[in-house]
């Protein structure tokens, strides 16, 4: 029964088999194919953006450098390099211009850590082991001693280092009007002294801005190693008078540079460019970008070209340019940046006729000025009446600026609102024209020249706009304008030689001090320049940095600026809103308006 069962199932499973077999030939659909895979798409990346010269910052400008000297270089440009090679004991942190921080100093002196003594008067360093110089020595409170006194040593003509003798010894610098060195150098020795491992400077009274003064690139600390075997005053009393006030160019670091700061000077072609390299040995970290290059580029529209091609980095422009850079593509611009900086018109109270072709016949005979044209104080008004001080602003700002009354700025403390401006009116121009020298003026006439430097275009705008107003009064007066390279400028202006001249004035420290002794003290940097003299400014300048309570200074800096409107040994043109334009593939940027920051080659990294 069970081999009958068996049987008949395997006979059934051939039959099925057979029954699907046949079926299947007779046209039944095949079954479905499996499901195409979708195509593989490959995500295509955008092109890698180009960087040109990945390994350098390039900057162009119109600046000339004047000298590689920390304790002689006071003009932009020279300061420019200057910063990028050398440190300070202390520095301003990042963009503040109040909190300050140490670099060669291992703190920064106050009262409450007991590195302010004698109510102001002593302060005390400690500086850092195992910081280089470029050379690979070590910084020792040695070099820090040195640094200080070689600044007070040499104390060129039109330098920096006022700012040093004026807290640490109470006078304006070493020599008086006629060149006579009036310091001791027992004075300068014992201002600055060395106690171990600190470095203790003595000043002269209290005086509120001078850890300010100390992070700037005069207060630089240089290898007194170095400087001896190249040709420096040697350390001693001996011959240290041989070495005070060198003659331009002259000054031991003119071309040579020997500091601790991220960079090191590998080439100056003067005129054409400054190049440096990438400081490995530096003490807060290597830079990010190994090389720099500062160009100098005095036509526009070369500078323009270059910088939009991405040939250069950083870019310098006026402000009457600003627009065209406007939506310029793989281009960063940092705008409305408040600057502690004017600009003035100064006028000469004792021009040097020496080989002077700027003042013509040399007398008041209409076809020249005598020395003290601008003595007279109805010149001094009627041409401070000759310049459209809103068309200006327009013209050279494009409207991204003021005009200031006196030299202390907007953004400074004890700055009086009040003070006037001398307005735009050729109506009372003429009328002071006609009141100078007893009539003389408008009846003989004059002639005298007016110089700028290359490639400014807001002083030459001020300087035809001068030009223009003066000469439609009279047919008589003539006014050549002459633009000429920095360097000359600037050595007309320190020898005396410019009737009157353009020029303005970047914050040393934020204190209206900075302001006040340049432009009003008969020592200051402008003042000395023009021969202004007024003993109650003086006095009042004196005062009010030795005084600490702010009532009293308040009260000391209104007066200020009362009596700069009043003696009118010039007037005031221009305090700036700032831009910064770079290519986009720098980052790292800030500002810091007591510092030509935009230079400051640090903090930039170059990339995307």
């Amino acid at each position: 029964m069970k081999k009958k069962i068996f049987i008949t199932v395997l006979c059934f499973m051939f039959l099925f088999s057979m029954f699907s077999f046949l079926y299947a030939g007779k046209g039944a659909e095949p079954p479905p194919e499996p499901p195409e895979k979708p195509p593989v798409i490959k995500k295509v990346e955008p092109p890698a953006k180009k960087i040109k010269n990945p390994d350098t910052i390039i900057s162009a400008g119109y600046g000339t450098i004047q000298s590689l000297d920390p304790h002689r270089a006071y003009d932009t440009a020279s300061g420019e390099i200057v910063m990028n090679m050398y440190d300070a004991l202390v520095e301003f942190e990042g963009p503040s211009t109040e909190k300050v921080i140490p670099m060669l100093a291992e703190k920064v002196p106050s009262e409450k850590n007991g590195l302010i003594r004698d109510g102001g008067r002593t302060y005390i360093f400690t500086i850092r082991k195992g910081i280089k110089f470029h050379n690979g020595a070590e910084v020792t409170p040695e070099d820090v001693e040195y640094s200080f006194e070689r600044g007070m040593v040499t104390d060129q003509d039109g330098g920096p280092m006022w700012m040093i003798f004026e807290p640490l010894l109470g006078v304006g610098g070493s020599r008086d009007k006629d060149g006579n060195i009036t310091v001791d150098f027992k004075d300068i020795d014992n201002a600055v002294e060395v106690d171990g491992q600190n470095v203790v400077f003595h000043l002269k009274d209290p005086y509120p801005p001078f850890l300010a003064i100390l992070t700037q690139r005069w207060s630089a600390v240089v290898n007194k190693e170095y400087m001896i075997a190249n040709g420096a005053w040697d350390g001693t009393e001996a011959n240290w008078k041989k070495y005070n006030n060198p003659a331009p160019g002259t000054e031991t670091l003119y071309n040579k540079a020997m500091g601790t700061g991220p960079y090191k000077l590998d080439r100056w072609e003067p005129g054409v460019q400054v190049s440096l390299t990438r400081f490995d040995g530096y003490f807060r970290g290597p830079a990010d970008v190994k090389n720099v290059v500062v160009k100098k580029v005095e036509e526009w529209t070369t500078r323009k070209l270059m910088f939009t091609a991405g040939d250069i980095d950083i870019v310098y422009v006026d402000s009457m340019h600003w627009p065209e850079m406007e939506n310029l593509e793989g281009v960063k611009i940092y705008k409305d940046l408040p600057t502690l900086a004017n600009a003035a018109v100064f006028y000469n109270f004792d021009i040097n006729p020496e080989g002077n072709r700027a003042v013509w016949s040399g007398n008041l005979d209409g076809e020249g000025i005598p020395a003290d044209f601008f003595q007279d104080i109805n010149i001094r008004k009627a041409f401070a009446h000759c310049i459209d001080h809103d068309t200006y602003i327009k013209d050279a700002f494009l409207g991204y600026a003021a005009t200031p009354a006196h030299p202390i700025v907007e953004g400074l403390p004890y700055r009086d609102p009040n003070v006037p401006i001398r307005k735009y009116d050729l109506g009372k121009a003429k009328e002071y024209f006609m009141k100078a020298w007893g009539g003389e003026v408008w009846e003989k006439g004059f002639k005298l020249t007016i110089m700028y430097n290359t490639g400014n275009e807001k002083r030459e705008i001020a300087c035809q706009m001068i030009e223009e107003n003066v000469e439609s009064l009279n047919p008589k007066f003539q006014i050549d304008i002459q633009n000429v390279d920095w360097g000359i400028y600037l050595n007309n202006m320190v020898q005396k030689k410019c009737p009157l001249f353009v020029i303005g004035w970047v914050a040393d420290y934020p204190d209206p001090h900075n302001f006040v002794y340049p432009y009003q003290h008969s020592e200051g940097t402008f003042a000395e320049w023009q021969s202004y003299h007024n003993p109650e400014v003086d006095s009042l300048i004196e005062d009010g940095i030795r005084t600490v309570d702010p009532a009293k200074r308040k009260d000391i800096y209104y007066k200020l600026a009362g009596l700069y409107y009043e003696d009118i040994p010039g007037f005031q043109i221009s305090q700036a809103l700032d831009r910064i334009h770079v290519r986009d593939w720098l980052s790292g940027y800030y500002w810091n308006p007591v510092r030509d920051d935009q230079m400051y080659f640090y903090m930039y990294k170059k990339g995307y």
